[in-house]
């Protein structure tokens, strides 16, 4: 099972979210080809209802504690509400150009 679709999978097992896209990016890096080091992780749930962005991290970063331990150089969080997500018609930031690695 590739990283991807672990993380898909314990997201989608442990939150029941409204929407769930995990994108890998590693493509826009200075990593060999057909790597799975960076993740943009889009997920709405009403579990974060009252919750403060860091505690809606905390709780995705203990979830994927085990990707994180290694497999996962980088995450791109956007966690969001419902409300949040309706209001933002379902658009969260584009991720930045990588300026690491030699490539500035």
């Amino acid at each position: 099972m590739t990283i991807q679709a672990q993380i898909e999978q314990k997201l989608q097992n442990a939150m029941q979210p409204d929407f769930l896209e995990v994108l890998n990016e590693s493509h826009m890096h200075n990593v060999a080809p057909g790597s799975e080091s960076h993740f943009k992780v889009t997920l709405v749930s009403s579990q974060f209802n009252g919750k403060m962005l860091i505690a809606r991290h905390r709780l995705i970063n203990g979830i994927l504690a085990e990707e994180l331990n290694g497999k996962i150089h980088a995450l791109a969080l956007h966690t969001l509400t419902p409300d949040e997500y309706f209001e933002r018609a379902g658009k969260v930031a584009e991720s930045p150009l990588c300026m690491g690695g030699g490539k500035s």
